[in-house]
């Protein structure tokens, strides 16, 4: 038996991301779940904030932002940022970051993948902006890289938000594609 609710914003699991964002002497990292890929080719990428936030007005301005992937050492940190407006609290002072490659905006050295991104369009949705971007760079930690270059984030500890609570992904369960595939 399914229980019926009202339309809501309950999807689950998003990521639990930091975003950054910066122009001329002023900086900032904001928490978002609303944010995700939209598109392959060309890489595409979409933050939703709301027009009232702090962190809005820079990116409207810059033009840009990052992307910073948490894993489960930075539930406390990502909760905090989301807490507290960087319109009082310098929020990255408590976080190392790292020159991104493209953008202005920092990358957090914690964070295991940072996707940089130029804002390419703007929509207006009702409470939220919806900022959709070209991913210009990808950066990622070292460690969670093999000798070929291919990305393993098994161990990065990822983390995401779910219904007002933050959750360790937990093992992986196969590889895209692995439903169909032939056995040798």
């Amino acid at each position: 038996m399914r229980k019926r609710l009202e339309g809501s914003t309950l999807f689950a699991p998003v990521p639990a991301a930091l975003i950054t964002c910066a122009e001329e002497n002023v900086k900032n990292v904001f928490t978002a779940a609303w944010t995700g890929i939209v598109n392959t080719r060309p890489p595409m990428a979409y933050v939703s904030v709301r027009p009232e936030r702090y962190s809005y007005d820079i990116i409207k301005r810059s033009g840009e932002f990052v992307i910073n992937l948490t894993t489960s050492k930075m539930a406390k940190v990502t909760d905090l940022c989301g807490m507290k407006s960087g319109r009082k609290y310098d929020k990255l002072s408590r976080l190392e970051t790292v020159d991104s490659q493209v953008c202005k905006a920092p990358t957090l050295s914690l964070s295991p993948v940072s996707l940089e991104c130029k804002v390419e369009r703007e929509i207006d949705l009702g409470s939220h902006t919806m900022f959709i971007a070209n991913v210009v760079c990808v950066t990622v930690d070292e460690r969670y890289t093999d000798s070929k270059g291919k990305i393993n984030l098994e161990q990065a500890g990822l983390m995401a938000y779910s219904h007002g609570g933050y959750f360790a992904l937990g093992r992986k369960l196969g590889d895209f594609g692995f439903s169909v595939r032939k056995k040798k």
